[in-house]
C-alpha cells in the first residue's frame, strides 16, 4: 500500500522531525539519501524507513511506501532523495580518548566538516557547548555524510568539562592568534583536548582562560583567517 496524502497523521510526526523541538521531544531524528541511511542502519540507529513507491532497499527495515509528492513533503532538500530514514539518537557514552571541544559554533556546514575530520584524525569524542548548532540539524547530518554514527558527541557546560578533564590528566590547548605558540612548536604528550571557538568571536574568553596552553596556525599574511572547518582540520591533522 503506497501513501499519498501530506495529511496523514503519520507522515505530519515524521515531518515534525526538521525541527529541533520535536527532535528534543522525541529523540529521533531524520537521515535523507541511501548512504546515510546505511550508515544508520549499520550503527543500529533506523527505526525505519520512508521509500518512494517502487523503489527497493537490500535490507530489513519498517518501510513506509510513500509518493513523491509525499517524500518532498517530508524531506528538507529542494530535490529529495527516494529514501528518508528515522533514526534514534546515538546514545552519550563516557568521554575518552582524544578529546575536540567546539565552544558556539553556528553554522551547520562547519559542525559536519568538523566531525568528518574528528573521525579522520582520531579524535574520540566531541564536546559541544550548550549553545552550539543542534547535532541534529538536518544540514550537519548531510555534511558529516555519516561520520556522526562514528564518535562520540555529548552536550555540556564545558567550564564544568574541561576542569574535569584537567584533574584527569589532560592537556588543554586553545586557539589564540595573538597570544598562542606556533603549532609546529607545540609537543604533544599524553592525552589532550584541543577548544575550537565561534566563527566570528573565536574562543570564549573565560573558556580559553582555562586552557593550558594556546596555540595558531602560521599563514601567509596576506591571509587574515581561515575557516573554523579548516582551521581545525588542520590542527587536528598536526596532532595526529
Amino acid at each position: 500500500m503506497t501513501m499519498d496524502s501530506v495529511d496523514n497523521k503519520k507522515i505530519k510526526n515524521i515531518r515534525k522531525l526538521n525541527q529541533k523541538k520535536y527532535r528534543d521531544e522525541t529523540n529521533e531524528f531524520l537521515v535523507e539519501g541511501i548512504h546515510l541511511v546505511k550508515e544508520a542502519y549499520k550503527e543500529g540507529l533506523l527505526k525505519e524507513v520512508i521509500l518512494e513507491e517502487n523503489e527497493e532497499i537490500d535490507f530489513k527495515v519498517d518501510t513506509t511506501y510513500v509518493t513523491y509528492n509525499v517524500i518532498k513533503s517530508i524531506s528538507s532538500l529542494d530535490t529529495p532523495y527516494k529514501i528518508i530514514g528515522v533514526c534514534k539518537k546515538k546514545e552519550e557514552k563516557e568521554i575518552n580518548g582524544n578529546v575536540l571541544i567546539l565552544d558556539g559554533l553556528q553554522d551547520p556546514g562547519n559542525l559536519g566538516t568538523i566531525i568528518r575530520s574528528a573521525v579522520a584524525f582520531n579524535v574520540d569524542t566531541i564536546i559541544l557547548s550548550k549553545d552550539t548548532v543542534d547535532l541534529y540539524n538536518p544540514k550537519v547530518v548531510r555534511s558529516t555524510q555519516g561520520m556522526n554514527f562514528h564518535i562520540n558527541i555529548i552536550r555540556r557546560d564545558l567550564e564544568h568539562e574541561i576542569n574535569a578533564l584537567k584533574e584527569k590528566g589532560y592537556t588543554v590547548y586553545s586557539t589564540d592568534v595573538i597570544n598562542g605558540k606556533n603549532i609546529k612548536n607545540v609537543k604533544v604528550n599524553g592525552k589532550y583536548a584541543i577548544i575550537m571557538g565561534n566563527e566570528g568571536n573565536g574562543v570564549r574568553e573565560n573558556i580559553k582562560n582555562l586552557s593550558d596552553e594556546k596555540l595558531y596556525i602560521k599563514m601567509n599574511n596576506d591571509c587574515e583567517s581561515l575557516n573554523v572547518g579548516v582551521a581545525t582540520s588542520i590542527i587536528l591533522y598536526e596532532f595526529s
